[in-house]
């Protein structure tokens, strides 16, 4: 029982963090150079299976990368959630003596 009410405290927490992450985006921002010279931002993602690139206005960078951030978060945090959901599900149908 010990071990259950870990998990259960452990998801609780995930949630109020995944609450509270704000605008998220997937994908890599990078550098790019143009042949005739300077430089700009582009974002390159994968959503429902297409391939996604754009143009980051300079001013828009910081916000960017704030948002690939927070998306990292939540990825990192939904797959610990289901592995904990995964350990609990199976502790709930053990014996008394295996929890």
């Amino acid at each position: 029982m010990k071990r259950s009410r870990q998990i259960e405290r452990r998801i609780k927490k995930i949630q109020q963090t995944l609450a509270q992450l704000g605008d998220m985006r997937p994908g890599s921002l990078s550098r790019q150079s143009r042949s005739w010279g300077g430089q700009y931002h582009q974002l390159s993602y994968t959503h429902l299976g297409k391939g996604h690139t754009e143009y980051v206005a300079p001013d828009r960078v910081q916000d960017v990368k704030r948002q690939i951030a927070n998306y990292k978060k939540f990825k990192t945090l939904t797959q610990e959630w289901v592995t904990l959901a995964i350990e609990l599900c199976k502790l709930k149908k053990a014996p008394p003596d295996q929890k």
